[in-house]
């Protein structure tokens, strides 16, 4: 799906000012931020953009989450999830 020109014109804003920043040299290491840049990897003119937009559709449906449910927000939990997989499929019983 895509972000829609219904609603907030601000918000829809932000939230791709937010993808941006996500995804530029600058951005701090999260599950989100590892799945844009695989998306703007595959290649193409406008993959970069489509990935920006992808992201800020993904952050505004995490945050409706979190405001919805109260949850703290883990920017690694995949990543976290993974690690302790690997972490006990590796230690011998």
């Amino acid at each position: 799906m895509r972000i829609t020109k219904a609603g907030d014109n601000e918000v829809r804003r932000h939230l791709v000012q937010c993808a941006q920043q996500m995804l530029g040299p600058f951005g701090k290491d999260s599950d989100l931020r590892r799945w844009g840049l695989e998306l703007a990897a595959r290649g193409g003119k406008t993959t970069k953009k489509k990935a920006v937009i992808a992201v800020a559709r993904k952050l505004a449906v995490l945050l409706h989450t979190l405001w919805r449910t109260g949850e703290v927000y883990e920017p690694l939990r995949n990543a976290n999830r993974t690690a302790k997989k690997q972490g006990a499929a590796a230690v011998p019983a």
